[in-house]
């Protein structure tokens, strides 16, 4: 069940992102705009509506979407913090027991270290220093070089999990159904891209491309999604942790592993940033004076990175947390919304029936899942089960 609805989330997913840029094509042509962003292209879209209170209240697009970026890509901060601390923090606990045998992974008994928490703000100096970066083309340099830790790291692991697979015949096939909703919002939440789609393609040098290296892009990350999660689970069993890396054996080989993913989430920490920071920023900075915009804009960096240490220093649950953000931000965004708003932006001009019915059915799963993985998460937040559900709590890994 996990692998076909994996296909079919990421499916729909890259559907709706090519759907927005559809819409903020239609607009820059239709409006002689170089460039509109996911808010700008809702509003635009609400004007074109053929309801009257739609198009009176169209500013309001703008402030939803911005609210569900922002909740969005700070949740995603957020896990890095925790990726980044449970990774470090493995790799030195068994750091007297590592040793060069990376054939049996024998327990090894871990030497206590500093809580995870105080891991975290480890990494706070550090990141904000990272975020002080704010031009999206000195961002790619970052990205290209997380993209080349994590290439390695992945090469490694799936070396490691398709040898010796155990006999998967007393694994279940399907797990309990009451865990679909989380599951639901933990995948979600880790195909939701939608909010870098325009800008990424306004800072190309060839924005034409830009469609090929979307559809491209996001089928290779389908397939490394689905082929991790099935072998992963295949390898490790009921074992498995909520970032893969987190099983590795504790020979250095593999150690190495679990620190150059985590030097490329560090990178992509700024990247994931950038979206929030060019919406709540620029509130700030046209409120002071000229000399000292430059302060203001690095003192609310500061404030925002320091807010997602302290949310993944103060959430006991963050893989239900990240459900959560899933099902209420990640839905809207990636599934609610881009549906909607190629109906209200091509209605007057004469939409087919099919693709009517097409876009409410993909808007009505996002609301189902919204309401239903929400209500789940919410719940399992009060009221935990005895038996801790597994989901990917790193965003990393399905």
């Amino acid at each position: 069940m996990g692998p076909l609805s994996l296909l079919v989330i990421g499916l729909v997913a890259v559907h709706c992102m090519g759907i927005l840029v559809k819409c903020a094509h239609h607009f820059c042509r239709r409006l002689n705009k170089p460039f509109v962003d996911y808010g700008d292209t809702v509003m635009y879209g609400l004007e074109s509506s053929p309801s009257s209170w739609l198009r009176n209240h169209a500013h309001w697009g703008r402030h939803i979407v911005d609210f569900f970026l922002i909740v969005t890509q700070l949740g995603f901060c957020c896990v890095y913090f925790v990726f980044l601390a449970d990774n470090f923090k493995q790799v030195i606990e068994a750091a007297n027991g590592t040793t060069n045998n990376c054939h049996n992974n024998e327990t090894v008994i871990l030497t206590p270290t500093m809580d995870s928490r105080l891991y975290m703000l480890t990494f706070l100096p550090f990141l904000v220093l990272l975020v002080f970066v704010r031009n999206l083309r000195a961002l790619s340099i970052f990205s290209l070089l997380a993209n080349i830790t994590m290439l390695v790291s992945l090469v490694m692991l799936y070396q490691f999990i398709v040898q010796n697979i155990p006999d998967p015949s007393r694994l279940p096939l399907v797990a309990p159904w009451k865990t679909y909703p989380l599951f639901f919002g933990t995948a979600i939440f880790a195909f939701e891209g939608i909010g870098m789609v325009l800008p990424l393609e306004n800072k190309m040098k060839d924005p034409q491309k830009f469609p090929l290296i979307l559809y491209v892009g996001m089928a290779i990350i389908t397939a490394l999604y689905i082929s991790l999660g099935c072998l992963g689970y295949l390898q490790f069993g009921a074992n498995i942790q909520g970032s893969i890396t987190l099983n590795l054996p504790n020979c250095w080989l593999y150690q190495s592993v679990k620190l150059l993913y985590s030097v490329g989430i560090f990178f992509t920490y700024a990247l994931q940033f950038y979206v929030p920071a060019e919406i709540i920023i620029p509130f700030f900075v046209s409120r002071v004076p000229e000399h000292w915009e430059l302060v203001v804009d690095l003192f609310v960096r500061t404030l925002l990175v320091c807010m997602t240490c302290i949310l993944a220093i103060l959430i006991p649950r963050l893989d239900l947390v990240i459900s959560l953000v899933g099902s209420v931000s990640s839905s809207a965004l990636a599934l609610i919304i881009p549906p909607l708003l190629e109906i209200t932006t091509y209605y007057s001009e004469g939409m087919s029936p099919f693709t009517i019915a097409k876009d409410a059915l993909i808007s009505i799963l996002g609301f189902v899942g919204f309401v239903v993985g929400t209500y789940e998460a919410l719940y399992e937040l009060i009221q935990p089960s005895n038996a801790p559900i597994v989901i990917n709590s790193t965003g990393a890994f399905v």
